[in-house]
């Protein structure tokens, strides 16, 4: 049950209003116009890093346990100049957009127009990718064919494992100066960047701690002045905890948290990473903490389990750094992605389920927040009672947890190349990305819209929506003789798109390596102090780079309309087909009712079409997978759009499946909005036809409605249905509980429904954030009424 304290603070931090802190801006600026040239690239991040911490006001709210906010008060926003320098028009925008909105104060706007624009218009990241990508990739990228998560965010989607919890940061300082002292500068080549590098750490080591310290300190001073007993030794033990973390191990359970809540912070502060910093398996790292105190006496359940929804307060004082043009459209909500798991596997191999699971579990069912996004690790190991209990939360309506398959999850990180107890040790994060947590860099390069390229080789090269040839001409359709003409071509268009991506991030991670090293996070990610080697130029053990593949339902229901109505049973010829789709069905109602009536649809266990997704999934993932990036690793594919399936559909005129132009695209692997008609059942039967031990994440969204899932026999029918999916290797499902005339009404009548949540795509986010496209794409997905 919520104390009355995290009731209040919860209730402040909904009420709380998003918006921009340009402090961050001004003391970062401050630093390089002093520094910059005189001092090395990683060296200068460090001490922008320390300025920041040092200068930034520090916030302890009136009866917080867990402290620290990324700006100066809740919902406050850094803006990240040295990554996207905003206009002043981009102000105006974020201010008076309806959905994901930031309040912009004079200051801002005074602050960007004197200093802000001068000195950082020409020589930001945004600017400097821009300036170095090819005519072919621009072109792309304007027309929707893929989007750049660096264009206006930093790499670091990474999430930590338990060396925070078992170090502070005097040990990691330790570390750092043994890598120092061993550096040969005879026979390394490269002994002077690794020393810059390490001289970074330090740097960032000190900061954090310094940063503790000042949170010690104004505890302190709020005691006393503090009238209040209980408040005023509320407060001496926070400056108790601060003196003690992050510079040393925590000690404690409350230690635990706040130790991680700076790291966090930290994090975020030095670069606005995509995405968030995680914790991770939260339940195994507070675990001994939390099962010794207990057993001391030291620590009551009641007590740990407050601590654990002020922690959760914490995540949903953070909206995402604000964002504008594509990056806004590919991922318009403030949820930042830091996501926590509970379950899996111990490194041992073991059922890692424990007290701790429950109680996350239960601290997201009554914080009912956004942030932090959590998930459960499914293992064939895992009790029953740990998935029905999941399920229990799930039923609440609110779209989380997320439910992945730690089986799988482990043997898709093993095929990459992991060992298997990095991989034990690891999960997924952000939407449903697989990583060795604490260990890889796996960062996002964007996504990319394989309808689109279906588009594209249909006008034989031409991209109607920016209206320029912009492929490669594969030849006038008309002509084409049978399917496998088709897609020949398509395969061709597709390899030419994915070389101009690749061609692109290669690019942009050299840049990010060379211009904008990360050395804070590098501290908390093996193997970076050994190696001396910044996280964002290879220094992790692992480094994965992944493209996002979205639209596989409407492409396999386009193929399969064509191959079907054209080329098998010609009801319509190629030409008939094309002069419908420019018309967006304007006039020719039967021709549109035979392609979305009478087209086989991916998501009914049908291998007709199942067969078509698997040709366009294996093609993507062949393409893709394996070939080298910049920083010493791979790049990989997975499955996921956030909100990126509604602007893709934007892109698009009429598809062959029935579509109408400008429409969203179908989410994740899902089939597209009705086309799924035989039932859950065969939905996961049609989409573990995919391999998804190849990739590094697929997202899975089933619909059903309160009502069924109501007994205690339908969480057991729910259970069996994620076990069997999770038999066929799926990936990752999720759930929402919610039927389609509540959300008709929560549009019509948004007052009502401020707290009403929903699963959008790899996170929840409230239904009156979402655009009006997005919230009639989730109404209209299929809605189950039995298994």
């Amino acid at each position: 049950m919520l104390t009355e304290r995290v009731k209040r603070l919860r209730k402040e931090s909904l009420k709380a209003v998003p918006h921009i802190w340009i402090d961050r801006a001004r003391y970062v600026t401050d630093v390089y116009k002093e520094h910059f040239g005189q001092v090395s690239t990683p060296v200068l991040r460090a001490m922008s890093f320390y300025e920041i911490l040092k200068r930034k006001p520090i916030y302890i709210g009136d009866g917080e346990l867990i402290v620290g906010e990324k700006g100066a008060k809740p919902a406050g926003a850094p803006t990240y100049p040295e990554l996207c320098c905003h206009e002043l028009s981009d102000f105006d925008v974020m201010q008076s957009r309806k959905q994901v909105s930031f309040k912009v104060e004079k200051e801002a706007y005074d602050f960007q127009e004197s200093i802000g624009i001068p000195y950082w218009e020409k020589k930001s990241m945004r600017s400097k990718i821009i300036s170095n990508m090819t005519p072919e990739w621009i072109n792309a990228y304007e027309a929707g064919v893929f989007t750049e998560f660096m264009e206006q965010r930093a790499p670091g989607h990474t999430v930590a494992d338990k060396k925070i919890f078992l170090k502070g940061f005097k040990d990691f300082k330790e570390e750092i100066q043994t890598s120092l002292d061993k550096l040969d500068f005879s026979n390394d080549l490269r002994a002077y960047e690794k020393r810059e590098e390490l001289k970074a750490m330090l740097i960032t080591c000190d900061a954090i701690i310094m940063y503790g310290k000042r949170h010690a300190n104004k505890a302190r001073e709020l005691a006393e002045a503090c009238d209040d007993p209980v408040r005023k030794g509320e407060l001496i033990k926070i400056s108790e905890v601060c003196d003690r973390v992050p510079e040393n191990a925590p000690t404690n359970y409350w230690e635990a948290l706040q130790a991680y809540w700076f790291v966090h912070l930290g994090i975020t502060t030095e670069l606005n990473t995509w995405d968030a910093f995680s914790p991770g398996r939260l339940d195994q790292h507070l675990q001994p903490f939390y099962e010794k105190e207990v057993k001391e006496g030291s620590l009551t359940k009641d007590f740990a389990y407050e601590l654990l929804n002020l922690f959760w307060v914490k995540f949903n004082n953070q909206p995402a750094p604000p964002k504008v043009g594509f990056t806004l459209l590919e991922s318009a909500t403030y949820t930042d992605f830091a996501n926590i798991g509970v379950g899996g596997l111990t490194i041992d191999g073991l059922d890692a389920v424990n007290d701790m699971s429950y109680m996350i579990l239960d601290c997201i069912n009554e914080m009912r927040l956004v942030q932090p996004s959590s998930n459960v690790q499914l293992s064939r190991k895992n009790p029953e009672g740990f998935i029905k209990h999941a399920l229990r939360v799930i039923r609440e309506g609110r779209g989380q947890p997320s439910i992945f398959n730690a089986d799988a999850v482990i043997e898709e990180m093993v095929n990459m190349g992991k060992s298997l107890e990095d991989a034990r040790e690891g999960g997924c994060s952000g939407c449903v990305e697989t990583g060795a947590f604490g260990k890889e860099a796996y960062i996002l390069q964007g996504y990319f819209n394989l309808t689109k390229i279906l588009e594209i080789t249909l006008n034989n090269g031409y991209d109607k929506y920016t209206r320029k040839s912009i492929g490669l001409q594969t030849g006038d359709p008309r002509y084409f003789k049978s399917y496998d003409d088709l897609f020949d071509a398509f395969k061709k268009q597709l390899k030419y798109f994915l070389d101009i991506k690749i061609k692109g991030s290669n690019v942009i991670g050299r840049l990010y390596a060379n211009e904008m090293p990360a050395p804070f996070m590098s501290v908390v990610i093996d193997d970076c102090i050994t190696s001396g080697v910044d996280y964002n130029a290879g220094g992790a053990r692992y480094n994965s780079s992944y493209i996002q593949g979205v639209g596989i339902g409407t492409i396999s229901d386009s193929l399969s309309a064509i191959k079907d109505h054209v080329f098998e049973k010609q009801a319509l010829s190629m030409d008939q087909l094309l002069q419908v789709l420019d018309k967006n069905f304007e006039g020719h109602d039967y021709e549109r009712a035979l392609l979305f009536n009478k087209t086989r649809k991916y998501g009914n266990d049908d291998d007709y079409v199942d067969d078509l997704m698997k040709s366009v999934f294996d093609e993507f993932y062949h393409q893709v997978n394996g070939r080298e990036n910049p920083i010493g690793g791979h790049y990989r594919i997975n499955m996921l759009p956030t909100t990126c399936h509604v602007f893709f559909g934007s892109v698009i005129g009429a598809t062959p499946d029935g579509r109408f132009s400008g429409l969203p695209l179908s989410e994740g692997i899902s089939p597209t909005k009705g086309g799924d008609r035989n039932g859950p059942t065969a939905v996961i039967k049609s989409v573990a036809k995919m391999d998804h031990l190849k990739t590094g994440g697929t997202l899975l969204n089933q619909k059903f409605t309160p009502d069924l899932l109501e007994t205690e026999s339908a969480i057991g029918s729910l259970a069996s249905l994620v076990r069997s999916y999770f038999r066929m290797d799926g990936h990752h499902i999720q759930f929402n509980v919610v039927r389609a005339d509540l959300l008709k009404q929560a549009q019509e009548n948004p007052e009502d429904f401020e707290e009403l949540i929903v699963r959008v795509a790899g996170y929840s986010d409230y239904f009156n954030h979402l655009s009006r496209a997005l919230q009639d794409e989730i109404i209209n997905r299929t809605e189950h009424k039995g298994f």
